[in-house]
């Protein structure tokens, strides 16, 4: 089974939806059979290597609200990473242009789907944890070494133009898909989960895809997640949170129905490379 996973490395809703997916993978009885990938998605193309300015500011301004809901709604999000395991922090983001980490995360692709998601994992923790400037190569040659990737391959990757059609034919496809936020997950290019659902429903999808792909093995066909109007659609049960832009979706206060995470738990032996 193939599941490629569109998603950016500055997008909050596509860590967690990382880590709900390996939770789902944790609890798929054909886990080991499962090979993920991940694809470049640039929540803002024309971003610079570094964005200046406050990030509760330009969250403010996106949405109309005044900073102190901004700080407010970060909280909330920073909130519900911790209960999936991630410690966020907001005022450490320093935002750019993501795509030469995009290009990066090809290469690893490249040395192995272990080093990819290694990388991705260590991309995801310099940028919220860390506040590192992921725009910037230096910053970007010394995060593939830590992640395990040979620092003077990396070093001559950012250097060059490698990769980047690789990144552009994934943004691309991305937009054939009708791909319009992230995380987007697709699986055996037949099945679509858009935003950081649940574990329960992205596994309840990994089985859908494993049963469509063995008619003749046991199992039942819950209900499918899909972009509206993706060529991939095959019923939906909803949109999960996702990012759009520069700036991600506000999470709701917890008096609203907004989803609080999986009720499946986290295994840490058990994480998606």
């Amino acid at each position: 089974m193939l599941v490629e996973v569109f998603s950016d490395v500055v997008c909050p809703w596509c860590a967690i939806g990382k880590r709900r997916f390996e939770v789902a993978l944790a609890h798929f009885e054909h886990a080991g059979e499962v090979e993920v990938v991940f694809r470049a998605f640039e929540l803002d193309p024309r971003a610079p290597r570094e964005v200046e300015g406050d990030y509760a500011e330009r969250l403010a301004r996106k949405y109309g609200m005044t900073r102190d809901q901004a700080l407010n709604a970060n909280d909330r999000l920073t909130a519900m990473a911790a209960a999936e395991g991630l410690d966020f922090h907001f005022e450490r983001v320093r935002p750019g242009c993501t795509f030469d980490a995009h290009r990066l995360l090809h290469h690893a692709g490249r040395v192995g789907p272990d080093a990819q998601g290694a990388l991705k994992e260590r991309l995801f923790a310099a940028y919220f944890t860390e506040g590192e400037a992921i725009g910037r190569p230096e910053v970007l040659a010394a995060l593939a070494a830590e992640a395990g990737l040979d620092a003077d391959e990396c070093a001559a990757v950012l250097a060059s133009d490698r990769y980047a059609a690789e990144v552009r034919a994934d943004e691309q496809e991305a937009l054939d898909l009708g791909v319009t936020g992230v995380p987007f997950f697709l699986v055996d290019r037949k099945f679509g989960i858009p935003g950081a659902q649940d574990a329960e429903t992205i596994l309840a999808v990994l089985r859908r895809a494993w049963a469509a792909a063995h008619p003749d093995g046991p199992g039942d066909t819950p209900a499918v997640v899909a972009a509206p109007g993706s060529p991939v659609a095959h019923g939906s049960v909803g949109q999960g949170d996702a990012c759009e832009g520069d700036v991600c979706a506000v999470p709701a206060p917890a008096s609203s129905d907004h989803p609080e995470g999986p009720s499946l738990r986290p295994d840490a032996s058990a994480r998606a490379r």
